[in-house]
């Protein structure tokens, strides 16, 4: 097997070469940077397209690729997926697996907001160097990075520490003796751009400080973040905020963010909280990020998930509209599931549920995420299942109005939702066409045994019409 690497550390002899092989075939496996994303690149038979850190590339970047072969299987690999991509996995156009157990002894990264001050950048990186670590200082200006050097190594003068400079516009020779200088730990400050973002993994340096944090993107910050703690040590992470000018209200949002979410894997959570912050994008435009404004984010959401399942040819299930007042209240114990996002997350699932199957695989995730179910969210998928059934004939609301059940219908019920009440013990009335009412003795109006009274009705009336 021929693997071959293409970059701008290649000479032009060296590239030209490694293209021709790639498109006579002799070339298995070729890894590169956005060179790959140039015209005269070209392959004879490719068969599968990985692509890595995806939030660096573009909708135009990612079809360029595409192109090269039709028929071509796409890995997509991301720590923090982009709102477009992540909103099209959740949807179902895009399959998604996420990995979010940790390496071995491995702490997740204590992150600090705070406004940029000499004193706590003297403090960060001193407590970093007598643990025997090095730090990354984020100064993503390349026109002055060298004037933020000199003020970090005269900020560290009567500490002998060695300060060092990497960024993009840096000749290769020289970014290469800077990168390597502190790899092997002959650098113990680095003042740098962005270039260390993604694919940098120093387990001495544990200590990163991000200045003007307020003006990089959630998805990058969780990135920038990830340089450090790669090993077993407490890392530190400052994000410094300019005192001389004030913050965004959606930069607020994101330094909040990525300040909740610092747990080790939380990629997946933060890339959930982008979706929200900038929106999903269009998926058959180039937009990668951006609200639905004309027809909302939920309706949206609808008619392209029913879109799909037409293509799909599977059956496209309504929502059931019925209202259910049994009196009593059901709800999700914040004591069985915690975070408040989770929670309103299964309620949304078990709300927009349209057959049993459904309501099913609902049951079997909870008991294997939060384990054995509890009364009252059993109840809760009790009420869930009895909406379906009533919703299939035609009922549009269940409520208790003293001794009574009242069912309200959408039009006169017909003879097959009239059996409901075929074999109740109980006065039915029908005081109009769309509503009748049926009469109980008081034992009936306990929870259990109201549920049970109703599934009884629609799985007796079901039995009747079917056969």
């Amino acid at each position: 097997m021929y693997v071959e690497v293409l970059n701008r550390f290649r000479t032009g002899g060296e590239a030209a070469d490694i293209m021709d092989r790639t498109r006579q075939g002799k070339v298995d496996v070729l890894i590169g940077t956005h060179r790959l994303l140039s015209g005269d690149v070209g392959f004879k038979d490719l068969g599968l397209l990985i692509i890595d850190e995806e939030q660096r590339f573009g909708v135009a970047h990612k079809e360029r690729l595409k192109r090269m072969r039709v028929d071509v299987d796409i890995l997509t690999m991301t720590a923090t997926p982009i709102p477009r991509t992540l909103h099209m996995s959740l949807l179902g156009l895009r399959d998604i697996s996420s990995l979010a157990t940790p390496p071995l002894d491995r702490r997740s990264v204590v992150t600090v907001v705070t406004h940029s001050n000499p004193q706590t950048i003297r403090k960060g990186i001193l407590q970093e160097i007598m643990r025997g670590g090095q730090v990354f200082f984020l100064h993503n200006r390349v026109k002055t990075i060298d004037k933020r050097a000199w003020e970090i190594a005269k900020l560290l003068d009567d500490t002998q520490a060695r300060v060092r400079i990497a960024h993009g516009q840096m000749g290769k020779t020289d970014l290469e003796e800077a990168m390597v200088e502190f790899v092997e730990g002959r650098t113990d400050v680095l003042v740098c751009t962005t270039i260390i973002e993604s694919g940098l993994d120093i387990p001495n340096a544990n200590t990163i400080f991000i200045e003007d944090a307020d003006r990089f993107g959630l998805a990058e910050l969780h990135q920038l973040r990830g340089r450090v703690g790669r090993y077993r040590h407490r890392a530190y992470a400052y994000l410094l905020l300019s005192g001389s000018r004030p913050i965004s209200p959606v930069a607020s949002r994101r330094l909040k963010a990525i300040e909740e979410y610092s747990q080790l894997g939380a990629g997946f959570k933060i890339a959930l909280r982008d979706l929200e912050i900038r929106g999903a994008g269009n998926i058959l435009g180039a937009e990668q990020s951006g609200h639905i404004q004309l027809v909302g984010y939920q309706m949206y959401c609808e008619l392209l998930a029913e879109a799909v399942r037409q293509l799909r040819n599977e059956p496209i299930g309504e929502i059931p509209r019925v209202s259910v007042d049994l009196g009593f209240a059901v709800s999700i114990p914040k004591a069985y599931i915690s975070s408040d996002r989770q929670r309103m997350d299964v309620y949304r699932r078990i709300c927009r549920c349209t057959n049993t199957a459904g309501l099913e695989q609902i049951t079997a995730e909870l008991k294997d995420v939060y384990g054995p179910i509890p009364k009252d969210v059993d109840l809760l998928l009790e009420l869930a299942q009895l909406r379906m059934e009533a919703g299939r004939y035609d009922v549009t609301g269940i409520a208790v109005s003293g001794r009574n059940l009242v069912f309200s219908f959408k039009e006169k019920p017909s003879d097959r939702a009239s059996s409901l009440f075929s074999k109740v013990k109980g006065r039915v009335r029908i005081p109009d066409p769309k509503t009748v009412l049926l009469e109980l003795s008081q034992s009936y109006f306990e929870p259990q045994t109201l549920l049970m009274l109703l599934r009884k009705m629609f799985s007796a009336s079901r039995t009747t019409t079917g056969s």
